[in-house]
């Protein structure tokens, strides 16, 4: 069995109204505003484009399956 653990050195912890932190594999962070249905770039104050978010996950999953 393998596992793989993401990098937690940096300053994106829990905030208010949001879930997450989520961490992807290139080092993306992302939390999901469930008012607005939508994920947050705390980088760069925009929400991400949905087909934007669908290939990040999708990397875990290519990542996962690779092993």
């Amino acid at each position: 069995m393998t596992y793989r653990t993401f990098s937690t050195e940096d300053s994106f912890g829990p905030r208010s109204g949001l879930e997450g932190p989520y961490r992807y594999p290139n080092g993306r962070v992302l939390y999901y505003d469930p008012k607005a249905g939508e994920y947050w770039d705390p980088t760069t104050d925009f929400y991400v484009d949905r087909d934007e978010v669908s290939d990040l996950q999708n990397s875990i999953f290519q990542l996962v399956s690779a092993n």
